[in-house]
Order: C-alpha cells, then structure tokens, then sequence
C-alpha cells in the first residue's frame, strides 16, 4: 500500500525504510556496540524531549511508564484530571497501583480549568498530578507547562502523559521544568509500537531514590532505568529491532528539525480544522476540542445524527484510507483523523477529500 492513505491516530504509518531497519541482524545488548548505539540514541532522544536528562527506553506499551511513573511517585494522594479515555486510564492505573486517587472530571473534548485545578490542590495536600497532554480520544490539548508550574506550588508533582504530544506538539522538558513525561513509539515518533519513552527531572528522581525499593516495583523501578541509561545500557533485555528503527527515524526527525515538525503537525491540524469548518464538509460536522486547546496530531470530528462514525470509517476503508472511530463513549458520535508522524499536508487533504465524498 503506498504511504499517505493510513490515518489511524495511533499506530501511525511507518515509512518503509524504518521497518526495514528492524531487519539487521541481532548483536549482545551488554557489548560495546550497543551501547555505541544507544548512546546516538540518547543524543537524538534528548533533542526530541529538549533536555539533558537521560531519556528512559523501556520495551513495553506506553502503559507501562505511566505505571512507573505512579510507582515511583512519592508517598501520599493522586489526584487525576480526567478528560477523555486516557486520562480515565492514568487514573485507573494510580488506583491499581494502591494509590488513594481523587478525580477532577472535565467534559469529554475540555481540558480542565487552572482555577479548578488550583481549588482541589488548595484543599488537601497531593503527592502527584496526573494528566494527558494531548488526549488521544478527544483532540483535547492540555498546557502542561502551567499545569506543571501550578502543581508544584501546591507541593505536588505532575506526570504527563504526553503519548500523542511528543514529537508533534510543542513540549520542552527542561525549559519548562516539567517533573515526568512519557510518550509511546507508535503515535507521532511513527515508529511501530513497543517502545515507551520518558524523562525524569533531578527532583523527582530524588524522590524516587527516596521510595523503598518495594514500593517501586521490579520491571519499571526507574531508579534501575535512570543508572542503566547513563551506562548506555538498559536494565533488561530490550526490544532490539525496535531500537534499530528508533535509530532511522531519529535521523529523519532531527534532520527536519523539532522546530520543523511541530509547525508541520499544526499545519495539518489547520487542515484538517479548516476542512470540517467548511461547506464541503456537510452541515452538522464539527471539532469536538474547544479554540485554544486542540491537539496538533489528532482531531476528534462530532457527527450530525445522520452519519454513525463506523458507517464512515467503513466507507473510507473501501476506499483505500484508514481513519479512526471515536473512542469510548464518544465512539459512535465522532470519528477521528490522526495527522501525526511523517504525513504531510497534502496527504490530509488527500483523506479528507474522500471523507467528503462519504459524508456528502
């Protein structure tokens, strides 16, 4: 199937040349030419993230850090801004981690008000904030670099789901003194998936030195993660040709450079916007996240009655191009276009010139 026709917001389309990379042959995960790569690695990672610190590559779902993260988090409350199915799965994680996790509900497609915000963290103390930067299910985009800064004046630390943010939205680790962040391979990286990807503050990884060792766990104590990374090494047996593809697609991204490519995901968001405010796209048809807090790598369209999302994600498929049902309880009253990874403008309105031949 040529490139260009595979919209799903998440996993996104992999160019060719970086599921070929997965092909070279294995080598020892403990020998020098390992670590010889995963050293290039860390210096293209860090440049995604904008940080120094060590990038923290653990061979899972994405699922994965966000348990870490809650694990590793200093003793005390969680509370879960909850938005949208990702948020709602944060804080199911905290839970299942034994965690007392409050919950500030905000409208599916809404991100959660700062004065709200500031209101919960007033009224008890919280060990961790957790939020979705860009909420997959929603198009729903969070500032968590005020999110970020209001959290740790009310002594909280915040943990940010930033799956389909990293390497298409905006977001600067280090200048914008962010604790934790994680992202997954498969969404705006378009690398296939089972890789997760994260970076740790010097604070919070204070903190987590400071945690019993039993209450971090075993696989995902970021202790282990953070000493083995700065050997050029992971803690265990990582998913090698995932790393070889990983180290094609850095050389892509930083040959566009970040600058580049968060430019080139907002202007296919405009797209996509533009297109579903217009006439062609039939009366009814809107975005479901407010002005001011879309996602540049995901939009959630709310249907009219007539049109049911998988009736049109159907037709599309008939035609030759993949986009994604709403998720969850919006499942049936939107659709969703993930214009992430390494597709283009002109292959946005390519999908969306065939989803105005269906809902026309």
């Amino acid at each position: 199937m040529t490139f260009g026709r595979f919209f799903l917001p998440g996993p996104t389309e992999v160019r060719r040349e970086v599921l070929e990379a997965m092909l070279r042959p294995m080598m020892p995960h403990r020998g020098r030419d390992f670590e010889t790569l995963f050293e290039r690695l860390q210096t293209g990672l860090r440049a995604v993230f904008r940080t120094a610190r060590p990038v923290l590559v653990s061979s899972s779902s994405a699922t994965g850090l966000m348990e870490a993260a809650i694990r590793c988090a200093p003793d005390g409350p969680v509370l879960a801004l909850v938005n949208g199915a990702f948020a709602e799965r944060f804080a199911q994680i905290a839970r299942a981690c034994g965690r007392e996790t409050n919950v500030l509900e905000t409208p599916w497609g809404e991100v959660a008000p700062l004065d709200r915000v500031e209101r919960r963290l007033a009224a008890r103390r919280y060990a961790a904030v957790t939020v979705v930067h860009s909420e997959t299910s929603t198009g729903a985009l969070t500032d968590v670099r005020a999110l970020t800064a209001l959290a740790r004046r009310h002594g909280a630390l915040c943990l940010v789901d930033s799956v389909t943010g990293v390497a298409g939205a905006p977001l600067e680790f280090d200048a914008w003194e962010l604790d934790f962040v994680l992202t997954g391979s498969q969404k705006a990286l378009a690398l296939p998936p089972g890789l997760a990807l994260g970076v740790a503050s010097e604070a919070y990884m204070r903190g987590v030195r400071e945690r019993a060792p039993a209450g971090r766990g075993l696989y995902f104590d970021l202790v282990e993660f953070e000493a083995f990374a700065l050997k050029h090494q992971t803690p265990n047996t990582p998913a090698l040709p995932l790393l070889y593809a990983l180290d094609v697609q850095l050389q892509t991204i930083l040959a566009e450079g970040m600058e580049a490519r968060w430019a080139r995901h907002a202007a296919m968001a405009q797209a996509t916007v533009a297109w579903a405010e217009s006439a062609g796209a039939g009366p009814g048809l809107g975005v479901l996240a407010p002005v001011g807090a879309r996602s540049p790598t995901v939009t959630a369209l709310t249907l009219p009655e007539r049109l049911q999302g998988g009736a049109i994600v159907a037709a599309l498929a008939e035609r030759g191009w993949t986009i994604g049902n709403g998720y969850g309880k919006l499942r049936d009253r939107t659709i969703r276009i993930g214009h992430m990874g390494d597709h283009s403008v002109d292959g946005v309105r390519g999908c969306l010139g065939a989803l105005e031949e269906v809902v026309g």
